[in-house]
């Protein structure tokens, strides 16, 4: 969680109506920190529960952000042309 808000605040004051590649935490190593802390907190609910409904959030919530995180990182791309971070998941995606 402790990723996710504060990957969220960093998004937040970050924003001054530009854009521009923003640096530092999570930033450093994913391009959306914010959905890899969000997969990570649906990862934590579905092994807590250890139940089909922790396990469908998780898929469906991890496949949802996966992929807007990978249209995100392919509009840096074209727009910045830095390909420094990975999308989603540190050292894997």
């Amino acid at each position: 969680m402790a990723v996710n808000v504060r990957s969220d605040r960093v998004l937040m004051e970050e924003a001054d109506g530009g854009y521009k590649v923003l640096r530092g935490g999570w930033l450093e190593v994913v391009g959306c920190p914010n959905y890899f802390g969000e997969c990570v907190e649906w990862l934590g609910w579905a092994l807590m529960t250890w139940s089909w409904a922790g396990l469908g959030f998780l898929l469906f919530t991890s496949t949802n952000l996966v992929l807007r995180a990978r249209e995100n990182h392919k509009w840096y791309l074209d727009k910045f042309g830095e390909d420094y971070r990975k999308v989603v998941i540190p050292s894997l995606y």
